[in-house]
């Protein structure tokens, strides 16, 4: 699949819910020269499109495993691009070049431990190498960044468990209401968070 058969937008201006923007990055040497089509970043947007009942629009981009570039992308996408969420997808392993937590610490503000946590957890029950995952997940401003892991399979048994909290983080963060569909994934909010219809109608 490549890149750019998967939509970058979705959602519906019926919902209860406000546009969201989020950024996605695929962090990878070689899909980002060429030699294969990225199906990391399309998997994550496939579960936007699914799982996302109100409006959104996403930032792409695949980079090489490069500390710097992966840093000024995660600042760009919170800074600039205004995104509540952004995704990355890669670079979380052990090898050399697997950086990709070591940027999203730099440029966080405060650290979100328990995603990671989770994230591993989930993958344990699949594969016994999920130990070997360093994915971490942190504060920038209003934004959430998260680490998911590099293969679609994997990217979808993750992200499909740990959104259920995504919401009500984002919405904790002063960022808009990001309303689920629940078939997909059902959002948790503590009663207080919870928006029974539009906030003008």
């Amino acid at each position: 699949m490549a890149a750019n058969t998967r939509s970058l937008s979705g959602g519906s201006a019926s919902s209860i819910g406000d546009k969201a923007k989020f950024g996605v990055v695929t962090v990878s040497d070689r899909a980002s020269a060429g030699i294969y089509d990225d199906l990391s970043g399309p998997a994550i947007l496939e579960f936007f499109s699914e799982a996302i009942k109100s409006e959104w629009h996403a930032v792409y981009r695949v980079i090489p495993d490069e500390k710097p570039l992966i840093e000024d992308t995660l600042k760009q996408f919170c800074d600039e691009e205004g995104c509540c969420f952004v995704v990355t997808t890669g670079g979380t392993g052990p090898a050399p070049r697997d950086v990709t937590p070591e940027a999203t610490e730099a440029v966080c503000e405060r650290m979100m431990p328990g995603y990671g946590e989770q994230m591993r957890a989930i993958s344990l029950k699949h594969v016994p190498t999920a130990v070997l995952s360093r994915q971490t997940a942190g504060l920038r401003g209003k934004a959430l960044i998260l680490n998911l892991p590099g293969k679609p399979k994997a990217i979808r048994e993750t992200i499909d468990e740990v959104f259920v909290s995504i919401p009500a983080c984002i919405q904790l963060l002063e960022g808009p209401y990001i309303e689920t569909n629940d078939s997909v994934v059902k959002a948790f909010r503590p009663a207080g968070l919870i928006r029974k219809g539009k906030p003008d109608s």
